[in-house]
């Protein structure tokens, strides 16, 4: 039987992973945590990878600002597909466009709406959740005021950990510290954990796994009706955090930058230039690494 646990990793060389399922990356955004998120995928060797969401940042996505950073994650993925991993793109309310190739395929890849599996005898529902946020399905036009507010923050936030390190304190997260102070926001995030556990009981599965909310958690949820282990996957804008799963075994992952300081990663280096691109370039770019030849697959000759 599965158990649940959480741990602080200390990756010190590439492990092996069955699962992997990551959310809410924000690609394209000044927010985006690509240098941590370059270190963590670098150090591990993942089986089957789940990208539930909210990965390529469609709303805020602007041709100016594109680092050489999140081309490298992008082409990460990529090379993951080449080399036959299977990866999953679960489509998430900041990608929604890709909603429309729900059922693509193209080697190891395939883009879903949402993905069930089956896992040692255990139902697992994996989708990202957007479907239950209020704001999302009635006011789409201020939760997108809400996203490039919530973008700036992120720039002072910034600025604000600039200052506090040189004076010899540690980081913080002011937008974190605002969710956590505002009531609503708690709320908010009470009844989305409570309305999927409810779903997902009365589907009758074992684990339902989330993002959208940004807010890494693992715990078992329990009504009248049954019990459900809920988990989510966080984000790479604040709290860098991933779900693993090896042996049987669901573990959320933290990264703590401090243990990979001294870890030197392939396609780790020069590649957190902010080089700004214009739209032809960028497209061609990510034309070029999509185009890596899937596993077992050749190119019909002309």
């Amino acid at each position: 039987m599965a158990i649940l646990r959480k741990q602080e990793s200390k990756p010190l060389q590439k492990r092996k992973v069955d699962i992997l399922v990551i959310s809410d990356i924000h690609l394209g955004t000044y927010g985006c945590q690509s240098k941590a998120l370059l270190n963590y995928l670098n150090s591990i060797k993942p089986k089957r990878v789940v990208l539930n969401g909210d990965i390529i940042d469609m709303w805020q996505f602007s041709k100016k600002y594109w680092p050489k950073s999140h081309m490298k994650i992008i082409q990460k993925i990529t090379k993951w597909v080449s080399q036959g991993v299977k990866v999953t793109y679960i489509t998430g309310n900041h990608d929604e466009l890709l909603r429309k190739f729900a059922g693509f395929k193209m080697g190891s890849l395939n883009i879903e709406n949402k993905l069930l599996l089956e896992l040692d005898g255990k139902k697992v529902w994996i989708f990202h959740g957007d479907v239950f946020d209020v704001t999302m399905k009635h006011s789409k036009w201020l939760t997108r005021l809400g996203s490039h507010g919530y973008d700036l923050l992120i720039l002072i936030n910034a600025l604000v950990n600039w200052v506090s390190e040189r004076l010899g304190k540690g980081k913080i997260s002011l937008s974190k510290s605002i969710k956590n102070s505002v009531k609503q926001a708690v709320k908010f995030i009470n009844d989305f954990e409570k309305i999927t556990a409810e779903i997902a009981i009365r589907n009758g599965y074992d684990y339902v796994l989330c993002g959208h909310i940004h807010h890494p958690e693992m715990k078992t949820i329990e009504t009248e009706k049954g019990k459900v282990s809920y988990l989510n996957s966080g984000d790479w804008i604040e709290n860098l955090s991933a779900l693993e799963y090896n042996e049987g075994e669901w573990t959320l992952f933290k990264y703590n930058e401090s243990d990979f300081v001294d870890v030197e990663m392939e396609e780790d280096k020069a590649v957190h230039d902010l080089v700004m691109m214009d739209s032809g370039q960028l497209f061609n770019q990510m034309l070029q690494d999509f185009m890596i030849e899937p596993a077992g697959i050749s190119p019909k000759k002309a």
